[in-house]
């Protein structure tokens, strides 16, 4: 295949296109005819982009091997070598928010599985960075940086913004350093896309590639306003449709992981769905946005509080919701312990409901409980709280072992066991059934987005 330089290709363009040199740019007005200034960003853009960062990370991958090679037997009698590692790397952008105590955030899958993570700020300066948290369900993280006259942006109210307010997204595209793009917003409250296990997202048109993960959406104040994630394409580039994690929405996940490492969600003990017009008919109601609860848990907050199947839930802590996934949202971002006010519509009456969010009560085993080939491994149910709840029905795989059985054979955390030895397990005294007393092992995994058998021996 023919190539062509990237220097004689800009070059050919900007001939083309009919651009003048730079020293003709450079000439342009600084105002116009009429000794006006010409409008520009300008101002907010150098005093924004000092408080966005450039994160560089190394990860460690094992190399493919044989799946014969990771038989325990086989290992031991034929001394097959450990399997080699080989590191990748990989870009992102993430945002100052606190300058007095170095805390960036940045998106999860930026610093996932990283080994060494590196922030590179506007001015030049590299810094080594120690990662504080990170929550695989929203997206987000935070790092800490030990430096001197480090620049944060300050926080806007993101429920203030308005489809057409002007936008602008700011990272490192590709690597190519520190980018700067404009847009409006184009919606708002997106959901239901599956990117993530919370979802809100802002919606922009603001040019956001890979590389931008992380990094800042500003309004033209330079408020940060969000926080770019993912992008809408076929084809890995821009198209005009990105989304960033709304920043209030944020900071109360930041908050979390700055206190906790972790965030600690809390537990109602209700499930829900859409109120569709068909359902809104059948429960005599006009049409409206709601979330129908179709289960509550006996003896949870949600039960506590006097929920109750049927009842239609149209705003929590005093804000409307229009489904079933904006209930989710609002309670997952509540703390242990926190009070929660639930409007809701039963019988045609309006009425509201206090409840008391709890921690929730996870049940899990190690894996030598269950079985000897299984050892290594750790199993719980599905929360609640997970992306996965209501969605996919199994047994969570929580930790693993790297130097056990049940790693070698392939089991990882996060992958749920649908099925074992060709028997649906949808609790762990069915997986322990299932598996008590067999010689081998056939699991049905989900993975991701995705689904595998895998034969432990």
């Amino acid at each position: 295949m023919k190539r062509v330089s990237l220097a004689a290709f800009a070059a050919a363009a900007l001939l083309s296109f009919g651009f003048v040199p730079h020293s003709a740019m450079a000439a342009l007005p600084a105002s116009d005819s009429q000794g006006e200034p010409l409008p520009t960003l300008a101002p907010m853009i150098e005093r924004a982009v000092p408080a966005v960062v450039n994160i560089f990370t190394r990860t460690r991958i094992l190399q493919r091997q044989h799946p014969l090679f990771s038989d325990p037997f086989f290992r031991h009698f034929f001394d097959v070598p450990e399997p080699r590692e080989r590191y990748a790397q990989s870009l992102g952008s993430g945002v100052i928010i606190d300058s007095e105590n170095g805390y960036v955030v940045t998106n999860h899958h930026v610093i996932a599985r990283a080994v060494e993570i590196a922030v590179n700020l506007q001015d030049g300066r590299t810094l080594q960075a120690e990662l504080v948290g990170s929550d695989p369900d929203s997206d987000l993280a935070v790092l800490k940086v030990e430096q001197d006259g480090l620049t944060a942006l300050p926080f806007a109210d993101s429920d203030q913004l308005r489809v057409g307010d002007f936008v602008v997204a700011i990272g490192n595209p590709f690597g190519l350093g520190q980018t700067v793009t404009s847009g409006m917003v184009s919606a708002l409250s997106r959901s239901g896309l599956g990117i993530e296990g919370y979802e809100d997202f802002i919606q922009t048109d603001a040019s956001i590639n890979p590389g931008n993960s992380g990094g800042a959406l500003v309004n033209l104040r330079g408020e940060l306003v969000g926080i770019n994630t993912a992008i809408l394409s076929q084809s890995g580039g821009n198209i005009g449709i990105g989304f960033a994690i709304p920043i209030n929405m944020a900071r109360e996940i930041t908050e979390q992981l700055v206190e906790y490492g972790e965030v600690r969600r809390g537990h109602l003990g209700a499930q829900a769905q859409d109120l569709t017009p068909e359902l809104a008919r059948a429960f005599g109601l006009k049409s409206q946005p709601g979330a129908v609860v179709t289960r509550v848990e006996p003896g949870s907050p949600a039960d506590k509080a006097g929920l109750a199947a049927g009842d239609v839930v149209v705003a929590v802590n005093g804000r409307p919701v229009r489904d079933a996934t904006d209930v989710r949202n609002a309670i997952g971002l509540l703390r242990i312990d926190q009070r929660v006010s639930l409007k809701v519509v039963r019988n045609g009456e309006t009425r509201t409901l206090e409840a008391i969010i709890r921690e929730p009560a996870t049940a899990a085993i190690e894996g030598q409980k269950l079985h000897p080939r299984l050892a290594g491994a750790q199993f719980g149910n599905i929360p609640e709280s997970s992306r996965l709840a209501g969605k996919v029905e199994g047994i969570l795989v929580t930790e693993v072992d790297r130097s056990k059985a049940a790693w070698q054979a392939g089991l990882r955390p996060g992958d749920v066991i649908t099925q074992a030895n060709r028997q649906s397990v949808t609790n762990l005294r069915e997986l322990e059934k299932a598996v008590k007393g067999s010689d081998g092992l056939l699991l049905n995994i989900v993975r991701g987005n995705g689904a595998l058998y895998l034969l432990i021996r």
